[in-house]
């Protein structure tokens, strides 16, 4: 086990109430769970996220913390929040790091897996 990782597993939902497909908008949450797997307590700094459209259209977006925290996790501790997209085709992918530094001030990046948000019934 390494000292400094982290576990990030994501659920994505698609939120019909508040999407507009015949103005083409598509709005997804997705709820991320980020597990300190490493042996030394470490705290999420900030995020950056490359979201990307069917049209292969991405925009980045970056900031501190997550969802206005900045979580310190210890060993084995999660955290999990609930955010949301919204895009203009029935589906897209996010993939992105989340930085964080550990109490013994070693920096690291975590690698966010790409994952699919996409309308019910679209994909096969």
């Amino acid at each position: 086990m390494s000292a400094y990782e982290m576990n990030v597993s994501v659920v994505t939902q698609y939120l019909d109430e508040q999407s507009d497909p015949d103005h083409g908008n598509y709005v997804f949450a997705y709820t991320i769970t980020i597990k300190n797997t490493g042996t030394v307590a470490a705290q999420v700094i900030s995020r950056h996220w490359i979201i990307t459209d069917a049209k292969n259209r991405s925009q980045e977006v970056k900031g501190l913390g997550v969802v206005g925290h900045q979580p310190l996790l210890q060993s084995g501790q999660s955290f999990e929040y609930t955010s949301g997209t919204s895009f203009t085709t029935p589906q897209g992918s996010m993939t992105g790091t989340y930085f964080c530094v550990a109490e013994d001030g070693h920096q690291f990046n975590v690698t966010i897996p790409e994952f699919v948000l996409s309308l019910p019934r679209t994909l096969h």
